[in-house]
């Protein structure tokens, strides 16, 4: 079981460019992946898409992809003479105009902006393919094995939860059978204050703490509870991604507990529900951030 949480790094060298790639990754319901290139080589975009995604599930996914020219020498020194004239003609009229004397260096045109300008070398897709997959590669080494430590303790946390929805559950089976029996006797009880003469044994008093025993009957919803904890542990040992599915048991363990909730009539029982649903709020959350 993995996070969608994580960071990771990778460094390639090759044709004279250093590439590092970043990937950082947080929750998102599905899955979405943003790269950032240079523009040079926007057209590698759909092939990285498609390695993180190879490895991505869930999550909102940031690629970042820095490139450093490492040979200076293949750099271009461009100088623009036309703007240079300009500088200098304007510096003498300037003088002129204000009676002062100047005189006008090539040094100073070093200062002046945009007379000298220097265009680094362009990196080439073919150029940096090859050292682009490898740290990319290596950067998804690290994210993953990140999210793999926060799976862990996610899946600890999780567990523990489960646990203490069970023992809740567990709870409430072994008060249930008593909820049937406070029924009758409180129907007996209130049979006899309320002065009737009705034998106990009549049908219609039978009848009824029937209908109440079968309409307070939980033992499928605590089955089914039990199944879904089983099956929420097999996810937990998976490699695949498994946050989908964990996120429908939670939303059927939820269905189960309102059933039981609403057919308890019982205040024990309602507490047991409500410190379970507690829990599973909990897991819920979490859960939202497994891949």
């Amino acid at each position: 079981m993995r996070s969608m949480t994580g960071f990771g790094r990778g460094e390639a060298a090759a044709n004279g460019w250093e590439i590092c790639v970043e990937l950082s990754g947080v929750n998102r319901k599905q899955i979405d992946i943003s790269v950032n290139l240079p523009g040079s080589v926007a057209d590698l975009e759909p092939a990285i898409r498609k390695t993180v995604s190879g490895q991505v599930s869930r999550g909102r996914v940031n690629v970042r992809v820095h490139l450093k020219h490492t040979e200076t020498g293949d750099n271009e020194l461009f100088f623009d003479e036309e703007l240079a004239n300009r500088y200098v003609s304007s510096a003498k009229k300037l003088a002129e105009e204000a009676g002062i004397e100047t005189e006008i260096r090539a040094a100073d045109l070093f200062r002046a902006p945009g007379v000298f300008r220097v265009e680094e070398a362009k990196a080439e897709s073919d150029q940096i393919r090859k050292p682009l997959e490898t740290a990319l590669a290596a950067a998804l080494d690290q994210l993953t094995s990140m999210q793999s430590t926060e799976g862990e303790h996610l899946r600890d946390d999780l567990e523990q939860r489960l646990q203490n929805i069970e023992d809740e559950v567990g709870e409430v089976l072994k008060h249930s059978p008593t909820v049937v029996d406070n029924y009758r006797k409180n129907l007996f009880s209130r049979l006899n204050e309320s002065g009737l003469e009705l034998n106990l044994d009549d049908e219609r008093v039978l009848r009824e703490i029937g209908i109440f025993a079968e309409r307070c009957d939980i033992s499928e919803e605590i089955t089914r509870i039990n199944s879904h904890a089983k099956q929420f542990r097999t996810y937990f040992s998976s490699t695949d991604p498994v946050g989908r599915s964990l996120d429908f048991l939670c939303q059927e363990l939820n269905r189960e507990l309102n059933t039981i909730g609403s057919k308890a009539n019982d205040a024990q029982i309602a507490q047991r529900i409500v410190n379970a649903k507690t829990e599973l709020e909990k897991i819920r959350e979490q859960v939202q951030n497994v891949q």
